[in-house]
């Protein structure tokens, strides 16, 4: 599961000398690679330190971050209990389902070349761009008049937000070995659980807004939702991390010792180079790539259906507006919770196999009951808890895992992309999956999730088959194959001595 070669780096007592840098050479190429020399951890501080202060410095703004643009994201289920689609004309049909579908065109389409802009302009830029622009348009969401401004502000919002999550998922794992992703993954992810448990609260304070200065209390939430991400955004160009070799806030020996301690789990990252077309098309010769999309495609499923309809629904049990944003807390709360179980348990055992199927199951409990009782709203209202937990637990389990298991910058920029790019066309299935002609059963739309569930654990166990498969055929092979440093580097994971993480 790690490299042959690896080393933990631990404090050293007493020591007077200051740490050096790497030992540098050039490649036939004439990029230069450091010589693989293993680098203590620097004499003032500890490894744990470390970690603890790149946990200060990366995780907490990514998590707003996430959390602003999955609340933008999804709040439109909100809006629609205050009245959207009553005063735009669009509760008849299928035209509010259109208009959700809509955000994953772009969204879609172009997570790869977000995450190589990523690369090439520096995170905190990037993103902090990108950030003030969704939060721009989702302000005119709620200035919107007629159903065509709708579409055009749900498409621009998908452009805008598409290099979040992949880059977020990206920008994490450059920066911790695979065995500590899980629980910053899956804190991470719980960004979008927050944000619907926060959404709702937010949203039945708001909504008693309505009617002030002319405004709907739906207007009111996109324009204060926005407004909130664009001042946030302005901050955040000065408080997001960038990569390890970047980053200011660490010191050259701090440096040194991190991008050590990540070599000797995942190799080297070829940080030094930009990525071309040609890596591209490399990345997309591995099948694994395809089964990790597929992983992730079959909960999008699920989990987006759940986001977008279960206001909806909460309020088919009987409760009213504020009544019904008040009850979709408790399920996002629960699933955040049940996440960070998994997670710890996940790091703990340094495993993800197992810990990715079992919260799949959960999330087919719960669909399971929500088709065979109609007349129970406790027992149903349960049932979505279930739901919630499941798909919301599995995920950064699914991610984490095929992520980390990408070596290399270039690698992983494509892979990683590819793999949510991919999966949220299962947003465009989920949003056709609950229609209003099948409501207040929806046993088509319950049906379709727990197939498309299946499709990801089913992925799951094919993902985990082809890399146990790939270890144990490395593990009988010579690893000497006169391969240089810079050729296992180009090569990544695909390197003969690296191990994946099961």
């Amino acid at each position: 599961m790690h490299f042959r070669s690896e080393k933990k780096g631990k404090a050293q007592e007493g020591a007077e000398d200051p740490v050096p840098e790497y030992n540098h050479t050039q490649d036939e190429t004439g990029l230069e690679y450091d010589d693989g020399t293993p680098i203590p951890c620097p004499p003032h501080t500890t490894e744990r330190k470390l970690v603890a202060k790149i946990d200060l410095h990366v995780i907490p703004f990514l998590c707003i971050m996430y959390l602003l643009a999955f609340l933008d994201r999804v709040n439109i289920s909100n809006a629609n209990i205050f009245g959207l689609s009553t005063d735009l004309h669009i509760a008849t049909g299928n035209k509010y389902n259109t208009a959700l579908v809509i955000f994953f065109v772009p969204y879609v389409l172009f997570e790869i070349p977000s995450n190589v802009l990523l690369k090439k302009l520096k995170p905190h830029i990037w993103l902090s761009s990108c950030m003030f622009c969704f939060g721009f348009v989702t302000i005119c969401q709620g200035l919107v008049h007629s159903y065509s401004g709708l579409l055009a502000t749900r498409f621009f919002l998908g452009l805008c937000e598409t290099g979040m999550f992949p880059g977020c998922f990206y920008l994490i794992g450059m920066w911790y070995r695979r065995h500590e992703a899980q629980r910053r993954y899956s804190f991470f992810f719980g960004s979008a659980t927050l944000a619907g448990a926060f959404g709702g609260l937010l949203a039945s304070a708001i909504g008693k807004m309505d009617g002030m200065r002319g405004y709907r209390g739906w207007r009111w939430i996109f324009i204060l939702e926005g407004t909130l991400t664009c001042v946030v955004s302005l901050f955040f160009f000065f408080l997001l991390p960038s990569f390890p070799e970047e980053a200011k806030w660490l010191q050259p020996s701090e440096r040194a010792f991190i991008r050590s301690r990540l070599r000797e789990d995942q190799g080297r990252s070829a940080a030094e180079r930009r990525i071309t077309l040609r890596d591209i098309g490399n990345v997309f010769k591995d099948p694994k790539i395809f089964v990790g999309g597929f992983m992730y495609f079959g909960l999008i499923v699920p989990a987006y259906g759940y986001a977008y309809f279960s206001p909806g629904i909460i309020k088919s049990y009987g409760y009213s507006a504020i009544e019904t944003q008040l009850y979709s807390v408790p399920p996002w709360a629960a699933a955040f919770a049940f996440a960070m179980v998994i997670a710890y348990a996940s790091d703990r055992t340094r495993h993800r196999f197992f810990f990715a199927l079992l919260p799949i199951c959960v999330c087919i409990t719960g669909f399971a009951i929500l088709i065979a009782v109609h007349n129970r709203k406790h027992l149903q209202y349960g049932a979505l808890f279930l739901v919630a937990m499941g798909a919301f637990s599995a995920m950064p389990v699914i991610i984490c895992w095929f992520s980390m298991n990408l070596g290399g910058h270039h690698r992983r920029a494509v892979g990683t992309a590819w793999q949510i790019g991919f999966g949220n066309v299962g947003g465009i299935i989920a949003v056709y999956a609950f229609l209003a002609k099948d409501a207040p059963k929806y046993i088509t739309g319950y049906s379709i999730c727990i197939a498309f569930v299946c499709v990801g654990g089913v992925s799951c166990v094919i993902y985990f088959a082809m890399c146990y498969w790939q270890n144990r055929r490395r593990e009988k092979s010579p690893t000497n194959l006169g391969l240089t440093e810079y050729e296992k580097t180009e090569m990544g994971d695909l390197s003969p001595d690296y191990r994946y993480l099961l």
